[in-house]
């Protein structure tokens, strides 16, 4: 799945890479816990404060991550289980990154699309080949404005795109709207499909990973319009960093544009690939990681505070859109760390 052309990150190489190392393709438990409202439904303020305890800011400490980094023998041990794979292992590793030799595996297992029991194995794979098989992919009339989107993305990313790639983004893209017609295609489906096009071995495979995706999506800003999103994003960053909301003020900078993108499509627009898929390996491993997901967004800003606070209105947005090469296992420390402060205060002043 043209893993070789994608860049390994630093954070994310084993310690000893086992040049014979072949792994299976297991089946998946789909073991979702039940998201919470979160930040997105439910602002944290002094004037409707979200009801937590000392017992859930003690849980929420013991989720910071401490930058572990997990061998692909370690991963390689649960992948090749004889009788059940430990997702709930799989979800303890991948919060802290995916070697990328495996990435693809673990996230069909974090995603519910493999079931744990291994005598499954072959008649699900079976049934997920003939029911992808059978979903409409012939040319229609979005079929031009899809191509046009793949052949910028293509461009913009400089990605190799060996093995007839636009024409997987094409299958993929049209498959979910043949499937869903209740969901219009838009032009970040693009870059929302692109990690598990690259990550994902079997194409069938990657298709139920993008549903999965756009579904997860679709299904939470169903109940919520985007600017009450960004609303709540808003208050969120006001208090959080202070001095970059006041200097975005002066410049005159619309955060909300870009915060709308960020919220929305999960920061697949403006992160590199590489970030992208380190960013979701964390996602995939936790229940709520959509309500987590403005506190990444956060972090992001904070991380880049310093540079974005020497630049004027255009280069701030220039950079907001297309962000620069980030140390991802920082980004995720942060935001947890970000989320902490959140609780504390929110305790704090539960306590007066």
């Amino acid at each position: 799945m043209l893993l070789s052309s994608i860049p390994q990150q630093q954070q994310q190489q084993p310690r000893q890479h086992p040049s014979s190392y072949i792994y299976r393709h297991h089946s998946h438990t789909s073991d979702n816990g039940q998201q919470s409202e979160g930040p997105y439904g439910s602002t944290p303020t002094s004037s409707s404060p979200t009801k937590y305890n000392k017992r859930a800011l003690q849980q929420y400490r013991q989720e910071q991550l401490d930058g572990m980094s997990i061998t692909v023998e370690e991963y390689a041990d649960v992948l090749n289980a004889e009788v059940w794979v430990e997702v709930n292992k799989l979800r303890d590793y991948a919060r802290h990154g995916i070697s990328r030799e495996v990435r693809g595996e673990v996230w069909l297992y974090l995603l519910g699309i493999q079931e744990a029991d291994r005598s499954k194995e072959v008649s699900t794979q079976k049934q997920k080949l003939l029911d992808y098989d059978q979903i409409e992919k012939e040319p229609n009339e979005m079929t031009k404005r899809v191509r046009g989107e793949i052949s910028r993305y293509l461009r913009k990313t400089n990605i190799e795109s060996s093995r007839n790639i636009p024409r997987i983004f094409e299958d993929l893209i049209s498959a979910y709207c043949n499937h869903n017609h209740r969901v219009e295609y838009y032009p970040a489906m693009v870059n929302l499909c692109a990690p598990f096009i690259y990550s994902v071995k079997r194409e069938c495979d990657a298709f139920l990973c993008f549903e999965k995706m756009i579904n997860t999506l679709d299904d939470y800003f169903s109940s919520r319009s985007i600017n009450e999103c960004v609303a709540s994003f808003m208050t969120l960053f006001r208090t959080c960093i202070p001095d970059l909301y006041s200097y975005f003020e002066e410049e005159e900078v619309d955060i909300k544009e870009w915060a709308a993108s960020a919220l929305q499509f999960v920061l697949s627009r403006e992160l590199s690939i590489e970030n992208l898929m380190r960013l979701w390996d964390t996602y995939f491993a936790v229940p709520d990681w959509i309500d987590l997901h403005p506190y990444f967004c956060l972090a992001i800003l904070r991380h880049l505070k310093e540079g974005l606070e020497e630049l004027e209105q255009s280069e701030i947005r220039t950079m907001l859109m297309r962000l620069p090469s980030l140390e991802m296992d920082q980004i995720v420390n942060e935001a947890f760390n970000i989320r902490h402060e959140i609780l504390e205060r929110q305790i704090s002043e539960e306590s007066l």
